[in-house]
């Protein structure tokens, strides 16, 4: 098992890019997938018409989301902790997803970068 660290900068506040985050309606726009998400601790989502599932552990609105994401069979719990940051120039986000199957984790490191985080940056650009 293996930990994805990461810092992103997004030319959007951090209340945009929480919304970006937990709001389904927002979610289809940037990532162009149906989404089940509701920004409530405890639920289940399904992002990417259900590549992504998981389970909503912590909201600090417009600060921080963290989600157990679900990996098969895996015995230990994936979780993501994506924290936002005022910044300059937008949101600074910090990224860690702990518990990465070692077989997916190219796979994750490239997903976050482009399709995650690569989708909502163009989504907000300005």
């Amino acid at each position: 098992m293996k930990t994805i660290t990461q810092t992103h900068f997004i030319s959007a506040s951090p209340e945009e890019v929480y919304l970006a985050l937990t709001n389904p309606l927002t979610i289809e726009l940037w990532s162009g997938y149906s989404a089940e998400m509701q920004p409530v601790e405890g639920t289940e989502f399904s992002i990417f018409e259900g590549d992504i599932c998981g389970r909503n552990i912590r909201l600090v609105e417009n600060q921080q989301l963290v989600q157990e994401w679900y990996f098969g069979d895996n015995s230990e719990e994936s979780v993501v902790t994506i924290t936002l940051k005022p910044s300059d120039k937008g949101t600074r986000v910090e990224l860690q997803h702990t518990n990465v199957p070692d077989e997916d984790f190219i796979d994750m490191v490239e997903g976050w970068r482009l399709y995650y985080w690569g989708a909502i940056k163009n989504y907000y650009r300005k």
